[in-house]
């Protein structure tokens, strides 16, 4: 064996070395599988076709689709590699959007993107690879991952308006390890140009739009296909209790929404609360979004302890900026206390944790928000 390590921090040669890369269909992750070929690694690309096509999807920018799979596969023929269709529809509706629908039915605001990375990206595609015997799973995601002592962590990516790390803060220790990001240190155009240099058909095709089950961004019609019985007209009620008007069920609305409560008042009205046992949703001005504490729970932390006894950056939506916060830990939950007012934190939402040293952002882990 080899003392030298390759470019994906193993010591082995590439040529020795068998990686599965997941391939969507989109520019990223068929770049990424362009890259480790030209790499000399032996590459195994798998795609997951994970829902059923319907017209309203087949004609949105969705990944994971009938188009985004005949894709992939011209991608692989295109590079000479082996690849694969795993059908994990099944999972892929249990772990995934049974869990949207029951979140938003409860007055959360879910983020599937985590549960898909967790459960049947993360999880099923984690064991096919191993299954494989393969010594890396790659992805297209944009973060950045830095081994040493066989020890891999996960950064912030260098391109900022890319960066997916907030949607991967659920990744196990052992997954990370694992797992390869090879667009981290990337720009997006720099990506579509690599592509171009490899001649993949998918250089210039449009980035993925919205959750890809959901067609046009229409999460409603989402719940109403599952679960019709969640359309139940209730109250809207100012932050005094007072009744200002009626909705059509809480699902129509998120936290710190603005457009289309239909009540009007002398300042602009924002939801501030909303109460799913009592069908309720509580409005008012934008002061009252101001949130300084937040409770957490279900955490998975990726660094030692004593990294969360300090201050510590957070971020509470996906878009959101870093927030400088305190933390204070009891098990698997946390109170975070941010140092500075953030509006319009919802419950359902993730917290991801984040320090910053000479490398970059690092990523510490992070919970899900209660309240």
């Amino acid at each position: 064996m080899s003392n030298k390590k390759n470019s994906i921090g193993l010591n082995k040669h590439p040529k020795d070395t068998t990686v599965v890369v997941a391939m969507s269909g989109g520019v990223d992750s068929s770049t990424v599988a362009g890259m480790m070929k030209d790499h000399g690694y032996n590459v195994i690309g798998i795609t997951l076709k994970l829902y059923d096509d319907t017209k309203e999807v087949s004609k949105s920018k969705q990944c994971c689709a009938g188009q985004d799979i005949l894709d992939a596969k011209r991608v692989a023929e295109k590079l000479g590699i082996e690849h694969k269709i795993l059908y994990y529809q099944n999972k892929f509706k249990s772990g995934v959007i049974d869990n949207f629908v029951e979140s938003y039915i409860k007055g959360e605001t879910p983020i599937p993107c985590v549960q898909c990375n967790q459960t049947v990206k993360f999880r099923d595609l984690f064991e096919e690879s191993k299954n494989l015997n393969a010594d890396a799973l790659i992805t297209g995601h944009y973060v950045k991952s830095i081994t040493a002592n066989d020890e891999t962590n996960m950064y912030k990516a260098v391109d900022d308006t890319r960066d997916q790390s907030y949607f991967l803060f659920n990744t196990s220790r052992e997954q990370l390890n694992y797992l390869r990001f090879p667009l981290g240190g990337l720009l997006k155009n720099e990506t579509r140009d690599i592509a171009k240099k490899l001649g993949l058909n998918v250089a210039d095709k449009p980035d993925s739009q919205d959750i890809c089950f959901v067609p046009n961004g229409d999460y409603s019609s989402v719940i109403k296909k599952y679960k019709p019985e969640a359309y139940q007209k209730g109250n809207i009620k100012d932050i005094n209790g007072k009744v200002v008007g009626v909705h059509d069920g809480i699902i129509n609305f998120t936290i710190g929404q603005r457009r289309g409560i239909k009540v009007s008042d002398k300042e602009p009205l924002y939801v501030i609360e909303i109460n799913a046992k009592k069908n309720e949703i509580i409005v008012g001005s934008k002061k009252y979004l101001a949130q300084k504490k937040i409770k957490l729970k279900d955490l998975n932390i990726l660094c030692k302890t004593d990294e969360l006894d300090k201050q510590i950056l957070v971020k509470v939506r996906s878009t959101g900026k870093l927030l400088k916060a305190n933390i204070d830990l009891n098990k698997d939950k946390a109170c975070i206390e941010l140092l500075e007012d953030e509006y319009g934190i919802s419950p359902g939402q993730a917290c991801v944790f984040y320090s910053k040293n000479e490398l970059g952002y690092k990523v510490l882990g992070g919970g899900w928000i209660t309240n």
